[in-house]
């Protein structure tokens, strides 16, 4: 099988979808692998380790025509020409945008969106979203130390004491626990919330207080059970109580890190005008679904409307960072964690010969796939 390994081109986008170590393996396979020249450049891994590695060092036209093409980002509307027609495309391909996967399905490529692999343990070890998230929310922490004016541990010193920062965590998913235990190492006072009873002990576990909003009807307790190892929408009736107990705590903090994101839906709002109006100066919100909440005066927020996405400004005296790709930053070991998701999703659809097998039998594959043979097989967002 021929593997072609295309240079990321959106913008912020540092990673690249397989490392020389990852290389290595594929080539020990059996498998020729093309790399675009200067692909991995930004994520610390230079041309002449992939060709230590075995690799054939290319142009972009040669990676992307190859059998096999793997993707951090799905290609966007100039490269997906470049793809041959019956070639196979793997990545964080957006299975959510049907748009953009009809385009894929037009260029007559099969194509596995890695973002659709079910919350199940044989799974774990090619969840990209899980492998990403955990540095997104160490790197939120690290930001928003570097944005607040203030020490994050309590110092005790002869000019005085400084007191720790108490920093606010909305979602406890795998962003969310990182932040929590980045946090704490970094010496901090911290309040978790999560709609999802069963992450309390992880909460707790990890150094911080739950913010626990308690719940009152069946339809209440049914949602908070999340469904695949995600959150569901909550009633009306349980996010009034909860805005209110998250608008009393985010007047006291120092760092609010906000991470809820549910698949195939406008991030829900957790961080009101309000709150941020009530907020101490000073104060700094990290929102991890930056552009990707509601329409608020013509641009899509995150979980706060005040959000811009990859920018951050002052509302109100709080600065508001909306970082989209804060996984990109890490850029480094993030390819090297996503490049092994990739190794062993690969495993699933090449044969040992290296013949691409496509069983829809196994649940990971037939989630994954949402085009092929010129088919759009995931009909709805």
């Amino acid at each position: 099988m021929h593997i072609g390994i295309p240079a990321e081109t959106r913008e912020y986008e540092r990673r690249v979808a397989a490392t020389p170590e990852t290389v290595k393996k594929y080539v020990s396979m059996g498998h020729k692998v093309s790399v675009q020249s200067g692909a991995g450049t930004s994520a610390s891994y230079p041309d002449e380790a992939y060709a230590s590695a075995g690799a054939q060092l290319v142009n972009a036209q040669t990676a992307f025509g190859a059998d096999l093409v793997l993707k951090v980002q799905t290609p966007t509307d100039s490269e997906i020409p470049l793809l041959k027609r019956g070639a196979v495309v793997v990545g964080m391909l957006e299975p959510f945008d049907v748009e953009n996967s009809s385009k894929l399905a037009t260029a007559g490529v099969t194509a596995f969106a890695l973002e659709a692999a079910p919350r199940t343990t044989r799974a774990q070890s090619l969840d990209v979203l899980s492998s990403q998230a955990n540095i997104a929310g160490y790197k939120a922490v690290l930001l928003a130390a570097d944005l607040y004016p203030r020490f994050m541990p309590m110092l005790m010193t002869a000019a005085g004491t400084v007191k720790a920062a108490r920093v606010l965590i909305l979602g406890a998913g795998v962003a969310g626990l990182q932040a929590i235990a980045t946090a704490k190492r970094l010496g901090a006072v911290i309040e978790a919330s999560d709609v999802r009873p069963a992450v309390k002990e992880q909460i707790e576990s990890l150094g911080a207080k739950f913010l626990d909003v308690p719940y009152e009807t069946d339809e209440e307790r049914e949602a908070a059970q999340g469904v695949g190892g995600y959150a569901r929408p909550m009633p009306p009736s349980w996010l009034a109580r909860q805005s209110a107990l998250v608008h009393e705590r985010a007047k006291q903090a120092d760092v609010i890190i906000t991470t809820a994101l549910i698949p195939g839906r406008p991030a829900p709002t957790l961080i009101t005008v309000d709150t941020v109006r009530a907020m101490k100066p000073g104060s700094v919100l990290i929102d991890l679904a930056a552009g990707r909440g509601g329409e608020y005066e013509g641009r899509r927020g995150g979980n706060c409307p005040l959000t811009e996405a990859d920018k951050v400004v002052i509302r109100h005296g709080v600065t508001v960072a909306g970082y989209t790709n804060l996984a990109s930053m890490v850029a480094s070991d993030a390819s090297a964690l996503y490049a092994r998701n990739l190794l062993d999703f690969m495993k699933l659809i090449l044969t040992s010969e290296g013949a691409l097998n496509i069983d829809l039998a196994d649940d990971i594959i037939a989630a994954t796939l949402i085009t092929r043979d010129g088919s759009l097989l995931r009909k709805a967002a």
